[in-house]
């Protein structure tokens, strides 16, 4: 059961056999102008159960316990970033699209190789909470084409019942997407002010029951940070049979191959107990050396099958693989002196970063009746492991200036050499029920049973928890919902990061605990208002004050968050979302109790809005402003990264070439070119990107 597929390191090559199998797409059967993607039934997991189109909001989930239920019906926060949003943002990565979400902000590193998120506060398991297609946990260490989601999904808080374990920040669901009813052949050429160009295709042919859409892209890649350069190239494939009436198969696959210089980073030290930030820099400026990349191929695999077997019952089984192997020369820069910009380069290379993501998953769906009660019953069983080879990393330290930057020569490749490979294995066993009581009362209770196992070879660590979900929803009208639960989180152990001394040490899983009582209200059809308050508690782990990473004491987090999404007129679309919150370690060591958490944001918010001008048929005209608050840079709160605020400023316009639609896209990113610090925690300090100018040209062949 360990390794289903054997995947061999692969490199770019393999889109030459993805660009084949478009050709034999194109020619299967006639192009159409048609452009709508189909909405599929059937599917557990990831189906559109008739959804709506060209909005910014949508009205079902897809991901979790709830799939396929109602926003406003669902009683906890979940966030929809559709396809219409995407595409006006010119989003291309994964904190491009959650940025519209309340309280998502960026961790310890910037966005140039992956997007490492952090939800109300808490940090994503970059091996648990980024789910594929609602199933698969994606190892994301390595940024996710967006440019084949159909839609990406945010489930806030503890998911434990249904994913296991994961962080209580919230699940993050890429949705690819489907094959349509009609043929679609689309090419689209993009580039952006910082001199990156690239192409993509997307097409969609249908064989009598069975689809297959496949995506593909390749870029070359400049973040307008100096000595960064990179590529990128993806394909994904998405196939959809029927066989039988009631039977459904879903096969998905995805390559991605990445490499881009990874900028040199701050690595604050406390002068008596006090740390004092650098000055910005033009964020331009790199201390690093452009050989000082990050280079990851990632082959993600998953099968479905649903079935249908009586009338409202129906069988779902998957089986996934996510793989990595990825190489990176992480540096930062430390021991400076802001007088004189004296300091050095810590540089730590590895190389064959192995990471190895397998899923296998079975339920069964259905509904029955107790008198006037209507009980939605889902039970299931669920293994998932992870298997992880880290090398031991090759330290090198360079002088360098923090005002006059020397460059610094290139090193050799480090030797592959894992010291303790690791193992996760987590087996789970779940049940859940929504009884309803007519349109105005719904009643959830779940129950979960795990048995996490981690072991290497220097430790084998083992939980057999009990975990419990509950929440009740009342209606009072048929466009209002107000609703509370409370639900037991499981978390992996978090991994040690490499600036600590006990770098890449995995420590013991935890349980987390939440609290949230909301109100969804639907005014206007089409836009849905929420908002909602929640409490975690959970483990808290950390950088210490002698630089070991530990996990020590519990954390609460409390907060209130609220959005705006959909259409306020036929012509005026919002994104809209505000969160204030307050984490602080409750227990633990002496001087880190009362503290706040680090890298969160007391207040953080966001507002986007499009516009499509009636005076010009096709002419849309948007604008975007997002906000992050102040932020502790570690658990000591020795210093405070201050707030900022980005304004963004776009435009499209859709018509005719040769009788073929096409969209002409532009957008600013940062327009006002402010200087910020976009992530920190553990002492670390990364400046945002410079101000940027996306392009795009799509055209419908």
């Amino acid at each position: 059961m360990r390794n289903f597929v054997h995947l061999c390191r692969q490199t770019p090559i393999s889109g030459i056999a993805a660009a084949g199998v478009i050709a034999a797409l194109t020619t299967a059967c006639p192009a159409s102008a048609q452009s709508g993607d189909s909405e599929q039934s059937g599917d557990g997991d990831i189906v559109v159960t008739a959804d709506r189109r060209d909005s910014f909001g949508a009205d079902f989930v897809q991901a979790g316990t709830f799939r396929d239920a109602r926003l406003r019906d669902t009683p906890l926060t979940v966030a929809v970033m559709t396809k219409e949003l995407l595409d006006a943002q010119q989003a291309r990565s994964v904190i491009d699209a959650v940025r519209n979400t309340p309280g998502v902000t960026q961790a310890q590193i910037n966005t140039s190789i992956y997007s490492n998120l952090a939800i109300r506060g808490i940090t994503l398991s970059n091996f648990a909470n980024v789910r594929w297609n609602g199933v698969l946990p994606v190892v994301n260490l390595v940024e996710q084409p967006i440019e084949s989601k159909d839609r990406i999904e945010v489930l806030k808080g503890a998911a434990g019942l249904y994913y296991g374990f994961a962080t209580p920040s919230g699940i993050v669901n890429l949705v690819t997407e489907r094959p349509a009813d009609m043929p679609i052949t689309r090419v689209a050429v993009r580039g952006d002010s910082n001199g990156s160009v690239g192409a993509d295709i997307d097409v969609s042919r249908r064989f009598g029951d069975a689809g297959l859409r496949v995506n593909a892209g390749s870029s070359l890649v400049e973040t307008g940070v100096r000595r960064t350069s990179g590529e990128r190239h993806f394909v994904t494939g998405a196939f959809d049979w029927q066989p039988l009436s009631g039977l459904e198969v879903l096969l998905d696959a995805e390559y991605i191959y990445k490499t881009i210089s990874e900028p040199t980073e701050f690595s604050l030290r406390a002068v008596n107990g006090v740390i004092t930030l650098p000055p910005l820099q033009s964020p331009s400026k790199n201390l690093g050396g452009e050989w000082m990349q990050a280079r990851g191929h990632e082959t993600n695999l998953l099968a479905r099958v649903n079935y249908a077997f009586a009338p409202s019952w129906r069988l779902s089984v998957a089986i996934g693989q996510s793989y990595l192997s990825r190489d990176r020369a992480y540096s930062s820069f430390g021991n400076y002196d802001l007088t004189t910009g004296n300091g050095r380069v810590s540089v730590a290379q590895t190389s064959g970063n192995d990471y190895r993501n397998v899923v296998y998953r079975a339920d069964v769906s259905g509904i029955f009746h107790t008198g006037p009660i209507e009980h939605n019953l889902l039970v299931g069983v669920a293994y998932q492991t992870r298997d992880s080879n880290v090398p031991t990393a090759v330290r090198t330290s360079f002088a360098q200036n923090l005002y006059n930057p020397v460059q610094i020569p290139q090193q050799p490749r480090a030797p592959r050499i894992i010291p303790n490979p690791s193992r996760t294995e987590d087996l789970g066993v779940y049940i859940f029920d929504r009884a309803s009581l007519g349109e105005w009362l719904q009643a959830t209770v779940g129950y979960r049973k795990a048995d996490y196992r981690d072991v290497s070879r220097t430790s084998d660590y083992q939980i057999k928890p009990d975990t419990w979900s509950y929440g009740l929803m009342v209606k009072p009208a048929a466009w209002a919902s107000l609703y509370a639960n409370y639900i037991e989180g499981l978390e992996p152990g978090p991994i040690a990061q490499q600036i600590a001394n006990n770098a890449g040490e995995i420590l013991p899983a935890a349980i987390s605990k939440q609290k949230e009582a909301g109100v969804k209200i639907e005014p206007l059809q089409g836009l849905l208002l929420t908002g909602a308050y929640f409490h975690i508690k959970r483990p808290s782990a950390y950088l210490n004050s002698a630089n070991f990473f530990v996990q020590d004491g519990e954390a609460v987090y409390e907060g209130a968050e609220f959005s705006a999404v959909g259409e306020v007129t036929p012509n005026l679309s919002i994104a809209a979302s505000a969160m204030t919150l307050d984490a602080a370690q409750q227990s633990g060591a002496a001087n880190v109790v009362g503290k706040r958490v680090e890298n969160v944001a007391k207040l953080s918010g966001s507002l986007f809005v499009e516009y499509r001008v009636p005076q010009l048929p096709g002419l849309r005209v948007s604008g975007g402003m997002f906000h992050v608050g102040r932020r502790a840079v570690n658990a000591l709160n020795q210093g405070f990264a201050p707030g900022y605020t980005t304004f963004d400023l776009g435009a499209s316009y859709s018509f005719e070439m040769l009788g073929k639609p096409a969209t002409l896209r532009a957008y600013g990113e940062n327009i006002t070119g402010k200087r910020y610090w976009a992530s920190t925690g553990s002492s670390l300090l990364q400046q945002g990107l410079p101000e940027s100018v996306k392009l795009a040209f799509s055209i419908q062949l």
